[in-house]
């Protein structure tokens, strides 16, 4: 069986172009987690606050952050795809994050296959207002959580987000590689 996680690269011309492992849906409150010893996709827990990912969210292949996941990214979508779809991206911002004292940055990406997006290519191209959702998703999704504090740190602009990449990359091969 294959391992979304191990056995994919980052993406056929990553940081440029990426893979994004789908886990959790635009529009749901359930967050679900990619358990690479099944492999597959489990139901973590659902949402606690009244909120909803704002898009489909998930991780890169071959990729381990900061915050000692594989490293997240939010696919801006029309329509949700399913658990475990694999969307090849492009990243055109970052939004720093602080989850519980860890650096914990998200990737927004856009689909490679989508042309109602070909015309979003770095952070300024993506509406204010979308932005606004995403960063208010999350600074709220975890409220309700007992003991658990996010904060968002702003947004960067596609180098960020491709640099942030190769540092996910490098940080994947210096623990299992």
């Amino acid at each position: 069986m294959v391992n979304l996680w191990e056995d994919m690269e980052t993406g056929p011309d990553a940081p440029d172009e990426i893979y994004a492992v789908v886990e959790c849906l635009k529009g749901e409150r359930n967050k679900y987690e990619y358990d690479k010893d099944i492999p597959g996709v489990v139901l973590d827990r659902v949402l606690h606050s009244n909120v909803h990912y704002p898009s489909d969210y998930g991780f890169m292949p071959r990729t381990y952050y900061d915050d000692e996941d594989p490293f997240d990214v939010l696919v801006l979508v029309e329509d949700q795809t399913f658990p475990g779809c694999v969307i090849e991206a492009r990243p055109v911002a970052l939004m720093k994050m602080d989850d519980d004292g860890e650096q914990d940055d998200k990737v927004i990406a856009v689909p490679t296959e989508d042309p109602r997006y070909d015309h979003i290519e770095d952070l300024e191209d993506i509406p204010k207002q979308l932005r606004d959702e995403i960063d208010e998703f999350f600074s709220t999704y975890k409220n309700l959580e007992e003991g658990k504090e996010v904060e968002t740190l702003g947004w960067e602009d596609k180098q960020a987000a491709k640099d942030a990449i190769e540092h996910a990359m490098d940080l994947y091969e210096e623990h299992f590689a």
